[in-house]
């Protein structure tokens, strides 16, 4: 799929941001929808059924985690980017919750946006690093079992569960005594199964899965 090809709707209130989100986003993919608030964001996503829908968290009439998981819900084909002002705990996991693929916040350049719509488009999750740390401090990716439908081999889950605790790669060797260029090499394999960016996001998405 060309990036052209993508189709994207864009739910935002303030006027001036979704502008600029549609000049950013519109430069590489097609913006066929938009909308200010909630409910008519609902009908602009159930009528033009995007590969992507931009979600604002905080809108008029049902807020971002109600259509978010009404989206999700009723058209999981649909990818979500969930854009927010605030890092607050309860509120990325209640997007996570809802089904959101990524999230960013506002305060990021507006390419960032347009990297979040690639990677959750081609499947994989992307969170804005300021907040990553909190979807994986939530969770207790150690006492997790390992999911019988995981992609990842038990050596791959061993670093993905040192990722997910902080560890750099020279940690993550030095703990499995193995090689630094060993890590290197299980972390692209994994950013590779699981469609990650980088490693914070791979550790976010297997958790996300039940991966770890």
């Amino acid at each position: 799929m060309s990036e052209q090809s993508a189709r994207v709707v864009i739910v935002e209130d303030h006027a001036l941001t979704r502008e600029g989100m549609k000049t950013a986003l519109g430069a590489a993919y097609a913006v066929v929808g938009e909308a200010a608030d909630g409910v008519a964001g609902y009908a602009t996503i159930a009528r033009e059924r995007p590969d992507v829908a931009v979600i604002d968290l905080g809108l008029p009439g049902l807020d971002g985690i109600a259509l978010t998981q009404r989206v999700k819900h009723e058209f999981p084909q649909t990818r979500v980017v969930i854009m927010t002002m605030v890092d607050v705990e309860e509120e990325v996991i209640a997007a996570l919750a809802a089904g959101a693929d990524a999230y960013c916040l506002k305060s990021s350049p507006l390419d960032v946006l347009v990297d979040a719509v690639r990677i959750a488009r081609d499947g994989g999750a992307y969170f804005d690093p300021r907040i990553a740390h909190v979807v994986l401090a939530r969770f207790s990716p150690r006492a997790a079992p390992l999911s019988a439908g995981s992609p990842l081999t038990p050596r791959e889950v061993e670093v993905l569960r040192l990722i997910a605790d902080g560890r750099a790669n020279a940690e993550i060797a030095a703990t499995l005594t193995i090689g630094l260029g060993t890590v290197k090499g299980h972390i692209r394999d994994i950013l590779e199964k699981l469609s990650a960016a980088d490693r914070t996001q791979a550790a976010v998405l297997a958790l996300r899965r039940g991966f770890i």
